[in-house]
């Protein structure tokens, strides 16, 4: 959970043939199981109680582009079936209406579930399963992809700038090397929660560690060396994660740390 699978939904959709088009995220889970039929499909007018006008569910909004189904292992097992037809026919049917709608639709679908554990215990429609798992891709915690964090931070900046309708914060070496180095339990969502409290908190343009909260300051006394070394050798990204490896697995960041001097 948090590990950025929304942004990378987002980057897919932006590299994709229609980047133009609608990119609509969704989390599932945050549907009532009531509503979902009518959230995804759509519904016409006097469907149900309270169906006062038409309405167009998620495939519809996403016409043309990107529907992003987060969360794609709480779906129930009711609406299953459903969403395969969708997938296999390239129609939807609002709830209440008795015609097909053309949609094209690119689906990104996304689950922090084993979703092949969950196909076994029944929770999850095999043919479903594999309808969808047509290229797999696995988003690892951010602790183990740090050369991403500098690319995230300048994100976030970005984007708090654009909603502040401000210049973007600019940040010192020693602090991006900080949150480099920091294990971030929350993932991504602690990244982007961390710039966001230190660009409201910070005193000048430029982000400094004073800016940090208290636990990515003092993270640990290995993070404190590591910073000791960076300041005084100057090192890039990638040596300051040879820093990091050797402090927590010197058998194997050693062997590493020769083939890129053999590079």
């Amino acid at each position: 959970s948090g590990t950025g699978k929304e942004l990378m939904a987002r980057g897919i959709h932006r590299a994709g043939p229609a980047p133009a088009g609608p990119f609509v995220p969704v989390n599932v889970s945050a549907i009532p199981a009531t509503m979902f039929e009518s959230q995804i499909f759509g519904h016409v007018k006097g469907a149900f109680t309270g169906a006062e006008s038409p309405h167009s569910g998620f495939f519809e909004q996403a016409d043309g582009g990107t529907l992003f189904l987060d969360e794609i292992g709480e779906l129930p097992l009711n609406i299953q079936p459903k969403l395969l037809r969708v997938l296999q026919e390239s129609t939807i049917r609002r709830v209440g209406d008795n015609r097909e709608r053309q949609v094209d639709v690119r689906l990104i679908a996304a689950s922090n579930r084993d979703l092949e554990k969950a196909v076994a215990s029944g929770e999850f429609r095999e043919d479903l399963y594999w309808r969808i798992n047509v290229i797999n891709l696995s988003v690892p915690p951010l602790r183990t992809r740090a050369f991403d964090i500098p690319l995230l931070v300048e994100h976030f900046l970005a984007k708090i700038a654009k909603k502040q309708n401000t210049a973007p914060r600019s940040i010192t070496p020693e602090t991006l090397a900080l949150l480099t180095v920091y294990s971030w339990q929350g993932n991504v969502r602690e990244l982007e929660n961390t710039i966001e409290r230190a660009v409201a908190l910070a005193r000048g343009p430029v982000l400094t560690i004073e800016d940090l909260p208290e636990r990515i300051r003092e993270a640990s006394s290995q993070t404190a060396a590591i910073l000791a070394t960076a300041k005084s050798k100057r090192l890039t990204l990638a040596d300051l994660e040879r820093e990091r490896d050797l402090q927590r697995c010197p058998a194997v960041a050693e062997p590493h740390q020769m083939v890129e001097h053999t590079e």
